[in-house]
């Protein structure tokens, strides 16, 4: 299976006029609120503040196919309540441009239509319904056969794990644990960038791993491993939005977790590189000038222009975790970043509640995004998932969508159950989100 590239645009929907809810799990309303969202109507000349959201919705399945069967309707399978649960928890906090990670994506882009029309477009919860215009897929790396030996266990893997291992990107199918956005303003498809293709070895100082049983350096790969092995787990795309007058750039990816490998740390490298890439992107002259796009376009985001940097980048912002030091502060940290810090009560009392690792950690634990293991040698709950505008945008509000166990809508977040198909009656991520004023949209 491959995506046309650069990307996929999807058949476009009507938007749905819906009243505003009232926000939960710690968070700060926005200001001007409307019946169409956080800036009210999107007419000509209304265009206020956006918000932008990033949601790993863990809407992975174990083989190929089985989440778009799953998707067709909404209740013949257990797993369809979770499916709810996302959708109640994205109508509520009503995102203009949304970034959905860990979505099996598909050829024909059935399985995010499905997810709208038969999810999204039906009140949820006592919610009330969203649709999005526009929609994008995003081709992956994922379950992409490398034809080589990447993890070094002796063998090309051809199904399962083994296969998922040796993949460009982890994944036992094409297509596994996948990407897609989701917008009320247009996007800009013949302008998306990606980077699916790039190599690692062509970033200069790249963290290549190394293979410890040898004297010599970044030798995990062998020579012909190296002219094919991509950087990118997933994808890394630049999606042009058109907000009134302006264009906004989301950079969307999904970087590996820094573990599932051994001492040679090929995926906590590989992690700090991904996330490295949109440092270099964002950054004017030299710094990125290496970068080669998918269509053979060289250069990084011509200088000045807006960006949001969105996606779970398994990296905590203070180093928490399993993550290479500083992996996460290439992005957070970067000159032309302003962090709006989201942060929620409901993280804060988690945090609390369960101990364990947690009592380690150095961050904020109203800053965390996702429920994590908390036992020895597990990372416990972390900041991974982001909304990072660039200096030009301005925020109006952040927020993190994890409510206190006390508040009624804790029932779409819950706590650790191994019943649910992920553990949770949604995912074990939480939408992060930023209401954003774009400088110059208003016609």
């Amino acid at each position: 299976m491959t995506l046309s590239r650069p990307a996929r645009l999807l058949a476009a929907g009507t938007l749905a006029a819906a009243l505003a809810l009232p926000l939960s799990g710690g968070a700060v309303a926005a200001p001007d609120r409307g019946p169409e969202g956080p800036g009210g109507p999107k007419g000509p000349g209304k265009v206020d503040t956006v918000r932008f959201a990033s949601f790993n919705v863990s809407m992975f399945r174990t083989t190929e196919g089985e989440l778009a069967a799953d998707l067709a309707d909404a209740d013949d399978e257990a797993q369809d309540a979770e499916v709810r649960n996302v959708a109640e928890i994205i109508q509520r906090q009503r995102p203009d441009v949304l970034l959905l990670n860990e979505l099996d994506v598909d050829l024909s882009g059935q399985s995010l239509e499905d997810f709208q029309e038969n999810f999204l477009a039906v009140g949820q919860g006592g919610a009330e319904p969203i649709r999005y215009a526009h929609s994008l897929v995003l081709d992956s790396n994922t379950g992409v056969a490398s034809g080589f030996d990447l993890n070094n266990d002796g063998q090309v893997g051809t199904t399962g794990r083994a296969y998922g291992d040796d993949a460009f990107g982890f994944g036992e199918f094409e297509g596994q644990y996948g990407f897609a956005v989701l917008s009320r303003y247009p996007i800009d498809e013949r302008a998306v960038r990606t980077f699916q293709d790039f190599r690692w070895a062509d970033m200069p100082g790249a963290r290549l791993p190394d293979d410890l049983s040898t004297p010599e350096p970044a030798d995990w790969f062998t020579p012909e491993e190296l002219e094919v092995v991509r950087l990118s787990s997933k994808n890394h795309a630049d999606v042009p939005i058109r907000v009134g007058r302006r264009t906004v750039h989301l950079l969307a990816s999904h970087p590996t977790p820094p573990g599932f490998d051994g001492p040679e740390d090929r995926n906590g490298r590989r992690n700090a590189d991904e996330i490295r890439l949109w440092a270099d992107y964002v950054s004017p002259g030299k710094r990125s000038a290496y970068l080669v796009d998918d269509d053979g376009r060289r250069g990084g985001l011509e200088p000045g222009s807006p960006f949001v940097v969105m996606g779970d980048l398994n990296a905590d912002a203070s180093d928490d975790g399993n993550g290479l030091p500083g992996a996460a502060g290439q992005v957070v940290d970067h000159p032309l970043v302003r962090d709006p810090l989201p942060r929620s009560a409901g993280a804060a009392e988690a945090s609390r509640r369960q101990g364990g690792v947690n009592t380690s950690h150095r961050g904020d634990p109203a800053l965390d995004t996702a429920d994590f293991s908390d036992g020895p040698g597990s990372g416990g709950n972390l900041r991974v998932d982001y909304v990072l505008p660039s200096r030009p945008l301005k925020t109006r509000a952040a927020g993190v969508f994890w409510p206190v166990l006390a508040d009624p809508l804790s029932r779409l977040t819950g706590v650790y159950d191994p019943s649910y198909t992920n553990g949770f009656p949604s995912s074990d991520h939480r939408m992060v989100w930023a209401d954003l004023t774009v400088p110059g949209a208003r016609r």
